[in-house]
């Protein structure tokens, strides 16, 4: 990856937060305030490093901890200072929130059901719904852009969080956005040339 920036261009970096703690895993956590793992520091650690020459001009989080512990790690040695963003947070689960798949089945069997056949349509008991969360992303998005024009910026968030902001670049549909893939402290680019997004690179491993 070419890291040098483009004049004009505004450049959006996004990160997913590391491998949670293990205890979460096989359950649903979007609101849970779950920290990393040992692996998942490792991870963010690497994503520092694949990071470390590139000039940032803001550098942004998810209020969840398993984000702001990534980011902590991308900010170290930087003049620029960690700012949390509350509209990048995780989808709310609602009353799904903590339980493990087959709990969720067992609890609400008929959305759960919807669930698994339409994701991007289902209202969480006491959460969110996809379009919710897509809609506070974007404007979340579209208000760091304006606030770095032809900078580069970066965002360590969630994989929802990812999906949204990069199926809005490719023009993709809601229902196809888990055809994108988000592998824990995977880094994406998106530049900017005026409104129009160029996907630069997308779930690069760290």
């Amino acid at each position: 990856m070419d890291w040098r920036l483009p004049g004009g261009v505004t450049r959006m970096i996004l990160v997913r937060h590391g491998r949670p703690s293990e205890e979460m895993k096989g359950r649903c956590y979007g609101r849970l305030d779950v920290s990393l793992a040992p692996e998942g520091h490792v991870q963010a650690q690497r994503a520092a490093s694949l990071l470390s020459q590139v000039e940032l001009h803001g550098l942004y989080s998810s209020p969840r901890l398993r984000a702001l512990d990534t980011a902590k790690r991308v900010a170290e040695g930087r003049g620029v200072g960690l700012q949390v963003e509350e509209a990048f947070r995780e989808i709310d689960f609602g009353l799904f929130e903590g339980l493990t798949y087959e709990e969720a089945e067992r609890r609400f069997p008929s959305l759960y059901a919807e669930w698994m056949a339409h994701p991007e349509q289902v209202r969480f008991p006491e959460g969110e719904t996809f379009s919710e969360m897509r809609e506070r992303v974007r404007a979340g998005g579209r208000a760091l852009r304006a606030r770095h024009p032809g900078q580069c910026f970066a965002l360590v968030s969630h994989g929802g969080v990812n999906r949204t902001l990069l199926a809005e670049a490719l023009g993709m549909a809601d229902r196809h956005l888990f055809r994108l893939d988000q592998v824990h402290a995977a880094v994406n680019v998106i530049d900017f040339y005026g409104d129009e997004p160029v996907v630069k690179a997308m779930n690069l491993e760290p």
